[in-house]
């Protein structure tokens, strides 16, 4: 069974029904949240303050699935998330496990 981590970027307006829908979801037990800055070459996307700050704030998910569940996670969310600022990438993962069980 080949495990992946799946990395969610999204702006702040999406964190709560994101989070919502991967509560929701069948196939995912946990996930991770964090809060990130983005840096491109865009500054259309970016608003006034941001392109002062040369950064847009962001958040990141991160869930480790099957790659299998992945791909269903990724064909699932481009149904429900279309036309929406949502980036990801879906990594191998040569390792994990709990360190207190090794």
């Amino acid at each position: 069974m080949n495990q992946s981590l799946l990395t969610l970027i999204c702006p702040p307006s999406l964190e709560r029904p994101i989070s919502t829908w991967l509560l929701e979801h069948e196939k995912i037990s946990g996930f991770t949240t964090k809060q990130a800055y983005g840096h491109g070459s865009k500054p259309d996307t970016l608003d006034l303050i941001e392109q002062v700050e040369g950064r847009k704030k962001q958040i990141v998910f991160q869930i480790h699935v099957t790659s299998e569940i992945a791909e269903v996670i990724i064909n699932d969310l481009k149904k429900d998330f279309k036309g929406t600022d949502i980036h990801y990438w879906l990594v191998p993962v040569i390792a994990a496990g709990q360190l207190d069980q090794l």
